[in-house]
């Protein structure tokens, strides 16, 4: 008998990022198993061995291999155990076929150590040039401009700019907040702790826990989908404009749908996500002040409130107001703090938005 135990543990945001990321790669893995199966017994007519199976995945993944070879071993266990039951007429059960999105990740007796302090590190010595080399390092800033209608807009010195939509982000928001309206007034017609009430509260969690998860996905796809941009574009520094406090303006007063949107608006995320991921990439990301880069124009100088979603100015200026701020901002970063014309054209943004 193998005793075990569950224990807590508590661990950074990054390293929790990364030990999901594991277990995509190792769906990937079982993915690949599935496929490999196949293609094997379509050319020989036989069904593929542990060896060949291990020696067709091998390096093809970046994991530990002991991980890898459990993977294959929890397929070739999988597919033994269907055979066996359907000898013994069992025929409702099916081989394995599923193709997952998510695989627990197996880690090896002698893949980690466990250090005195509870600490558990991997075994990650470097030998035979196994470890892949990091990118060479680019040599072009960009600047990001966060928004809560467009996620992020960007300039880089390259001339390219890039719009990543948040409409996606927005729908799940206004379909949260309108159900989540429908079950508080019912629940407010409801005594307290009542049956009915109870009934409401747990579709109010269950409502809450969903679109939490949904917003989290949709972030986590945006802000993939510029570090590739930014990876693209050879960037070496990224600035991020500092809208820290936004929702606390009380300068002049707002609508309650506008005050709803600004408080709903993940500032926080919209940094800390692109952070960890621009670092893996070797990336740094800094945060810089944003004052008047969406008045002022680059041009003449003069400054003036947006209408709209186009920045027009007297003197002939016009530039998409998300990228107008990103360009200024990229200005400041170029030119100790002054706003003033990049020494390149900008081309025309490409937009992007997420499924």
């Amino acid at each position: 008998m193998i005793r075990t135990a569950k224990v807590a543990f508590t661990a950074s945001r990054s390293t929790i990022d990364a030990l999901f990321a594991l277990h995509r790669f190792s769906a990937e893995v079982w993915n690949t198993c599935l496929a490999e199966a196949k293609v094997y017994h379509q050319q020989t007519g036989q069904w593929i061995g542990k060896t060949e199976l291990q020696k067709r995945l091998k390096r093809r993944f970046p994991m530990h291999s002991q991980s890898i070879q459990a993977v294959c071993h929890k397929y070739l266990w999988a597919r033994d155990s269907a055979h066996q039951a359907r000898k013994e007429g069992h025929t409702n059960v099916r081989y394995p076929y599923k193709q997952k999105k998510y695989f627990n990740t197996k880690w090896a007796a002698d893949g980690f150590t466990i250090h005195p302090n509870v600490r558990i590190s991997l075994s990650r010595g470097i030998w035979e040039g196994k470890r892949q080399a990091p990118n060479p390092p680019g040599s072009h800033t960009c600047a990001i401009d966060p928004g809560e209608i467009h996620t992020l807009a960007a300039v880089a010195t390259t001339g390219d700019s890039l719009i990543v939509t948040g409409r996606k982000i927005r729908s799940i928001h206004r379909l949260r907040n309108k159900k989540l309206a429908e079950l508080q007034r019912k629940m407010s017609k409801c005594q307290k702790y009542s049956l009915q009430w109870k009934r409401y509260n747990r579709a109010k969690q269950y409502l809450l826990s969903k679109s939490k998860r949904q917003l989290q996905d949709a972030l986590h796809k945006t802000t993939k989908q510029f570090v590739e941009w930014v990876v693209a574009q050879q960037v070496n520094e990224v600035y991020l404009g500092d809208v820290e406090g936004v929702q606390r303006k009380k300068k002049k007063k707002r609508s309650r749908c506008h005050n709803q949107r600004m408080s709903q608006w993940q500032v926080g995320k919209v940094k800390k996500y692109p952070t960890y991921k621009l670092k893996a990439e070797g990336i740094m990301l800094h945060k810089r002040k944003e004052r008047y880069t969406s008045q002022t124009c680059p041009v003449c100088g003069a400054k003036k409130n947006v209408r709209g979603r186009m920045y027009r100015c007297s003197c002939g200026y016009t530039q998409h107001r998300d990228i107008h701020g990103a360009a200024n901002l990229l200005s400041k970063v170029l030119y100790e703090n002054r706003i003033q014309s990049l020494p390149f054209e900008i081309q025309k943004p490409t937009y992007l938005r997420i499924a």
